[in-house]
């Protein structure tokens, strides 16, 4: 049964101000477009949006022995990255070429982390870390699960969801923990691309995975 809880996390964009709340669920449903989605559990949720992430080169700003930026996409809740630098903290995802970036989906967990768990976060994206531009800020109350969430700011046609950033780099920058913790811990972190159309357009070998996409054009 799905319930909603208004403490988990607000989302802002660059541009206009957007703040939704947020929709918790006690399985893996789809949220509706444009609305962050807690989901509870310790294992990433079942979601529509294709992850990407293994396509891109993961790096973060500093880490502890044995606590670096391969923990966060090894698919174990008990192991988390932990910083060990000066703020601000950030991880960056490079790809090899520009894609489609519509959610990230990241979980926390304050329970378990306390002051580590991070309460503002700062999405950026560009075509490399020299020209970043920050597309979304979200605001995070005592989280405990994976949230997912927008990282556009334009919203699409129809005007009930956000259009994808389209970039080489995506950077998650850690602007203030709880408790203004000054190390921070993230247990996971996902990338997502959007959602494939069902409809092929009479494409008999229609490019549908993302590692087809990376190279679908010859250059």
């Amino acid at each position: 049964m799905a319930t909603t809880n208004s403490n988990i996390a607000s989302t802002t964009t660059a541009g206009p101000s957007t703040t939704a709340a947020p929709i918790v669920q006690s399985g893996p449903q789809i949220p509706k477009d444009g609305l962050p989605l807690m989901h509870p559990a310790r294992t990433p949720p079942v979601l529509p949006w294709p992850d990407i992430g293994h396509l891109a080169k993961w790096s973060v700003s500093s880490y502890k022995f044995g606590f670096g930026a391969e923990c966060l996409r090894d698919g174990d809740p008990d192991t988390f990255w932990h910083s060990d630098g000066p703020q601000p903290h950030f991880i960056t995802v490079e790809f090899p070429r520009k894609v489609a970036i519509q959610k990230i989906s990241i979980y926390l967990s304050w329970p378990q982390d306390d002051s580590y768990t991070p309460s503002t976060l700062a999405i950026r994206a560009g075509t490399g870390p020299s020209d970043l531009q920050d597309v979304r800020v979200a605001t995070l109350e005592k989280p405990d699960g994976w949230i997912t969430f927008d990282v556009s700011s334009e919203p699409d046609e129809d005007g009930n969801s956000f259009k994808p950033v389209h970039a080489y780099v995506l950077q998650v920058i850690v602007v203030q923990n709880h408790m203004s913790g000054k190390d921070t811990h993230i247990r996971g972190l996902r990338v997502l691309g959007p959602q494939e159309e069902d409809a092929t357009h009479g494409d008999p070998f229609p490019w549908k995975s993302p590692d087809f996409k990376m190279y679908e054009r010859l250059r």
